[in-house]
């Protein structure tokens, strides 16, 4: 994919694999779990999850995190970014908050999801990571060479 065709995809409302080294046995194994995002082109990509939730002690010692997402249908296509962390916003903004709620779901649902979750939402933190590896695929060029 071209940078502009990447960084798109990038900002189009996928859910994400968050990507993180688990040292807590040794392994040194990741640990993968999906994930609501945002990014703009040329950005930050941003997560929030619960301050002292698994995924955030893991982050905070690797200093760095993966993000993979994907199409899940043909022609697949996914981007993945890796990158140093470059702010940790504690407590997470309201404000910001309620923009990822927006992101993924219509208006009624997110104000829904929005009150449902205040008390939960309140215990969460907002990461961000500057993208420096990218990893691309768009097989729609390769699928059309398969059509009848």
């Amino acid at each position: 994919m071209s940078v502009e065709a990447r960084e798109a995809f990038l900002a189009g409302p996928h859910v994400g694999i968050l990507g993180v080294d688990d040292t807590r046995d040794g392994s040194g194994g990741p640990l993968l779990v999906p994930l609501w995002y945002s990014y703009r082109p040329g950005g930050l990509v941003t997560i929030q999850t619960g301050r002292t939730t698994l995924k955030a002690r893991l982050i905070r010692s690797a200093g760095r995190f993966s993000l993979c997402a994907q199409v899940e249908s043909a022609p697949y296509r996914y981007v993945s970014v890796e990158g140093p962390v470059v702010a940790v916003e504690d407590p997470l903004p309201p404000a910001a908050r309620e923009e990822l709620a927006r992101r993924y779901l219509d208006a009624d649902t997110a104000v829904a999801y929005l009150d449902a979750n205040r008390r939960q939402l309140a215990d969460d933190v907002l990461i961000r990571m500057r993208p420096e590896r990218w990893r691309t695929a768009d097989f729609a060029a390769f699928a059309k060479e398969f059509e009848p």
